[in-house]
């Protein structure tokens, strides 16, 4: 599986940006997809993430009512639809899958088992 992520730029603070992720290979309905993110000199920490087969959602409580993950099956690609952005939330953002996972359960990123590159998002104030 390869994963390609795309979006990121250079927004002021209360813009919008949308991240894409495209996926080489089949995705199983039981692989989750999400968003993590890593600020300098931080760890890399959960932000969003959609089952494939029932387009169940679940968000760090920090982007909550801000972003919105999506996925369509036919393009094999998940979306990070990020609006109100503020200036934390510059870092770069990586993809990942995880095979027979809930949403839920892919909030730790050492159980991730594919990431894609990552794209800069950077937001000043």
């Amino acid at each position: 599986v390869q994963l390609q992520a795309s979006g990121g730029g250079s927004v002021q603070a209360g813009g919008s940006l949308r991240l894409s992720c495209a996926a080489s290979g089949r995705t199983f309905s039981s692989t989750s997809k999400g968003w993590f993110r890593q600020a300098p000199g931080k760890e890399r920490e959960f932000v969003a993430a959609v089952n494939w087969g029932d387009g169940r959602t679940y968000y760090a409580e920090s982007v909550k009512g801000r972003f919105t993950i999506s996925r369509i099956s036919a393009e094999n690609t998940v979306y990070l639809q990020m609006n109100s952005l503020k200036p934390e939330d510059t870092a770069v953002y990586y993809c990942g899958e995880k095979r027979g996972s809930s949403p839920r359960a892919m909030t730790m990123a050492k159980y991730i088992d594919y990431w894609g590159q990552g794209t800069q998002v950077t937001v000043s104030s």
